[in-house]
């Protein structure tokens, strides 16, 4: 069964040495609402502090929050990129993260290569990767220039491919931040029935948003943070 739970998860930033700790913990606190601590490698903000929450199957979590409250922080924390450095975090089944779709690849690949270069990063068999390169090459729309090189890429085409990998293999937990948007009329109406469907097949979605809309319109469940704390659940 698929779940995320965390008890009392703390993710510190080493920022800056002691030497100049004074001026550096005001502008920070301005600018992150982060706390401020003091450690042996001089100065870090507190991004996440000594959070617990589970979430269970058939959850679908909206993360809301100043910018600065620590969603992104979770999120990452979640995806396995931070490290929690006081309390503890679980996760059981595969996790599917959408927070930076482009991640991996290289602009001097073709489009073909990149497709392998970041399923490999996503964990994905080779086996597995080529008996969905097809379906993610006609999904994405980009014709021959799937053997050009990335750099000869738009954004929008860039985007497009991205987007076909990352939604190409079904996972059991399913991170966002914030809801996707990609292509232009035609392929955005196109890629958002594919995210629904890619959501749908999951067991937990963890979604990071300022849209109170999207949010009552994809979650049963709204978590609240602030200063990296968890001020409201439910």
């Amino acid at each position: 069964m698929s779940l995320l739970k965390a008890e009392k998860l703390t993710i510190d930033y080493p920022i800056f040495d002691s030497s100049s700790r004074s001026l550096k913990k005001a502008l920070i606190r301005a600018a992150t609402g982060g706390r401020i601590a003091n450690d042996s490698r001089g100065i870090s903000v507190r991004a996440i502090d000594g959070i617990s929450f589970s979430i269970e199957h058939g959850e679908r979590v909206g993360l809301m929050g100043n910018n600065g409250a620590g969603k992104s922080t979770l999120l990452r924390a979640l995806a396995g990129v931070y490290a929690p450095t006081g309390g503890s975090l679980q996760i059981n089944g595969s996790v599917a993260s959408l927070l930076d779709l482009s991640l991996g690849m290289d602009g001097e690949f073709t489009g073909y290569e990149n497709i392998f270069i970041r399923c490999v990063l996503m964990g994905i068999p080779r086996s597995v990767i080529k008996k969905h390169i097809d379906e993610i090459i006609e999904f994405s729309e980009l014709g021959d220039y799937i053997k050009m090189p990335m750099r000869t890429y738009s954004s929008g085409m860039h985007l497009r491919l991205s987007f076909s990998v990352c939604t190409a293999f079904p996972a059991d937990i399913v991170l966002m931040d914030e809801w996707l948007a990609v292509g232009d009329a035609d392929f955005s109406k196109k890629a958002e029935n594919r995210l629904m469907e890619f959501i749908k097949k999951s067991s937990i979605l963890v979604l990071a948003s300022h849209s109170v809309e999207q949010v009552n319109k994809i979650c049963n469940r709204i978590i609240i943070m602030e200063h990296g704390s968890i001020i409201k659940d439910g």
